[in-house]
C-alpha cells in the first residue's frame, strides 16, 4: 500500500504565529494540498508530524479526512511506524514543499529507499545537502523500517532530517528532479508572501498541462489569467459556477431569439466557467461541485447546439440542422465513453471543441455546416477511440 508523511513543524517566517503548513496555497493550504498530491498519486492513508496541534492545524487535518483518506497526527518516529502498515511505501513530503503530481509520479510506483535529488548548484538555500555534489530536492519514498531506525535514536532528533540522514546511510536510490520542476514551481518555502507567488505558479503549470487542444489553447490561457485571481481574492466555487450557470442561461436565451453568434458565444463563455470553476473545486476538495461542473460543461455544449439547430428549421421546416445535432451529441456521448481510461491525443474532440467549430461557422454565416462538420470531427475522435480500445 502507498502512503504519506507530511510535516507541520516549522513556522512561516514571516507569520510566527502560524505553520507554514497551514499558510494559504492553491485555494486551501499548503498542507491539503500536498495531501491532494498524494492521494492523487494513490496514497490512502496520510501521517502528520508535529510538534503542536493549533487550530488552523486541526481544520486542515480534518478537511483532509474528508478526502477520505486516513489521517493521523503524529510526534515522534515511534507513532509514525506504529500508524503505518509494515509492507507500506511512504512517500515523505518536506515541511514547506511545493511540488506537482508529475514530480510525484516516479516516487509512487514499486521500489526501496528512494531520494529526489537535485545538484548542489541548483538547489535552493533550504536544500539539505547530502554529499556527492547533490542536495534533497524535498521527497522521498521510505520503507516503513527506515522509519523505525529513525525510532531508535535520542527524542530530540529532528524526525524529518533524521530520516533524510537514514535513507542516504541505507543507500537509497537517487531520483533527479525534473528539469522543468523548477519552472512548475517545485520548491521549499515558509514565507507567506513568497507562497502565494509559488502558487500562483503551480495554478498556471497546472492549467497548462490540460489534456486537448480545447483545454489546452482556450481554456488554460484564461485560467491562467484568471484563476489566481480568483484563488487570491478568496472567491467561492460556488461563484464561479453561478457564473457558469447564468451564462449558459444567458446564451440559450439568446439561441432562442434567434441571436445564434451571441448565444454560442456565451455558451462557450459558460463551458469555460465550469471548466474553471471544477478545477477551483479540485483544489478546495469540492467534490460534489467539482462533479457536478464537469457535468455542466459536458451538458451545456449539447443544449446549446440542440437548440441552435431547433431555431434553424423553425421557419425552415428544414431538418438537415437538426439531424446533424442529433447525430453529433450521440457521437460526442460515445466518444466519452469510449476515452475512459486512454490516454487522449491533443487532436480529440471535446463538448467545447463542438461549440467553438460551430461558433466560427456561424459567425462566417453557415450554422449548419458547422454542425455538420462538428458532427463529422466527434465521427472521427469516436472511430480513433474506438481502435484505440482495441488494441
Amino acid at each position: 500500500m502507498l502512503a504519506g508523511l507530511l510535516f507541520a513543524i516549522n513556522d512561516a517566517e514571516d507569520r510566527p504565529d502560524r505553520l507554514a503548513a497551514t499558510l494559504p496555497f492553491a485555494g486551501a493550504t499548503l498542507i491539503e494540498y500536498q495531501a491532494r498530491l498524494l492521494a492523487a498519486a494513490g496514497a490512502s492513508q496520510i501521517v502528520v508530524a508535529v510538534a503542536r496541534l493549533t487550530p488552523d492545524l486541526l481544520g486542515a487535518i480534518s478537511r483532509i479526512g474528508k478526502r477520505g483518506l486516513a489521517v493521523d497526527a503524529v510526534r515522534t518516529a515511534a507513532e509514525a511506524a506504529e500508524k503505518l502498515h509494515p509492507l507500506a511505501r511512504v512517500i515523505v513530503l518536506a515541511d514547506g514543499l511545493v511540488t506537482t503530481e508529475n514530480v510525484l509520479r516516479p516516487l509512487a510506483g514499486e521500489g526501496g529507499d528512494t531520494l529526489l535529488v537535485v545538484g548542489e548548484d541548483e538547489a535552493g538555500p533550504d536544500f539539505e545537502r547530502i554529499g556527492g555534489k547533490l542536495a534533497w530536492a524535498g521527497a522521498a519514498r521510505v520503507t516503513v523500517p527506515r522509519i523505525r531506525d529513525v525510532a531508535r535514536m535520542p527524542r530530540d532528533y529532528d524526525l524529518q532530517s533524521a530520516l533524510l540522514r537514514a535513507g542516504v546511510q541505507a543507500g537509497a536510490a537517487h531520483l533527479l528532479l525534473p528539469p522543468t520542476a523548477k519552472a512548475e514551481g517545485h520548491g521549499l518555502e515558509h514565507r507567506a508572501a513568497a507562497l502565494e507567488a509559488r502558487g500562483r505558479t503551480v495554478l498556471q503549470a497546472a492549467m497548462s498541462g490540460a489534456r486537448g487542444w480545447f483545454d489546452r489553447w482556450v481554456v488554460a490561457p484564461v485560467g491562467r489569467l484568471l484563476l489566481p485571481a480568483l484563488v487570491t481574492r478568496g472567491i467561492p466555487t460556488a461563484g464561479a459556477a453561478l457564473a457558469g450557470a447564468l451564462l449558459g442561461a444567458g446564451g440559450l436565451a439568446a439561441i432562442y431569439a434567434d441571436l445564434h453568434a451571441v448565444g454560442l458565444l456565451a455558451a462557450l463563455g459558460s463551458t469555460i466557467a465550469f471548466a474553471l470553476g471544477g478545477t477551483l473545486a479540485d483544489l478546495r476538495d469540492e467534490a460534489a461541485l467539482a462533479r457536478g461542473q464537469a457535468i455542466a460543461r459536458a451538458v451545456l455544449p449539447a443544449l446549446a447546439l440542440l437548440l441552435l439547430a431547433w431555431t434553424l428549421g423553425r421557419w425552415s421546416g428544414e431538418g438537415t440542422a437538426i439531424v446533424a445535432a442529433i447525430s453529433l451529441v450521440l457521437f460526442g456521448v460515445l466518444v466519452e465513453r469510449a476515452a475512459a481510461g486512454v490516454e487522449r491525443p491533443l487532436w480529440w474532440a471535446s463538448p467545447g471543441a463542438y461549440l467553438l467549430i460551430t461558433l466560427a461557422a456561424t459567425l462566417a454565416g453557415a450554422p449548419v455546416t458547422g454542425l455538420l462538420a462538428a458532427e463529422l470531427y466527434a465521427a472521427a475522435t469516436l472511430y480513433d477511440a474506438i481502435g484505440r480500445r482495441s488494441r
